[in-house]
């Protein structure tokens, strides 16, 4: 797993989040942002049922690829149509894989030195 890779992308959706946010002045949705943060967390309850399939799918190039594109997409779109629901959602979403990935990574520099 690279996390820095997964963080990277997910900080790239993120910036495009937070962009369109303060550009169309959303203001932010707290139940949206929880909202977002609970379906970060279930989603990552489920896929870990199913990790290998899961990772041998996200590893793929072009996987990535369309979940960063969809991702600026959604943001794009979000914008114009219902800003402070579907930004506030994104950032949540975005914010808890982000913490998520950060424990992951701390808990493997501790236990295996890796980095």
């Amino acid at each position: 797993m690279s996390c820095r890779r997964d963080g990277a992308l997910a900080g790239a959706v993120l910036a495009a989040f937070l962009f369109a946010s303060v550009s169309v002045e959303a203001s932010l949705s707290t139940p949206f942002f929880l909202a977002g943060v609970l379906g970060t967390i279930v989603f990552e309850l489920l896929a870990a049922r199913a990790y290998d399939r899961v990772r041998a799918c996200w590893d793929r190039p072009i996987v990535q690829v369309t979940a960063l594109v969809a991702g600026v997409a959604i943001a794009a779109v979000g914008a114009q149509t219902v800003p402070s629901r579907v930004l506030s959602a994104g950032i949540g979403a975005l914010v808890a894989y982000l913490a998520l990935i950060s424990v992951v990574h701390v808990r493997d520099v501790l236990e295996d030195g890796r980095d």
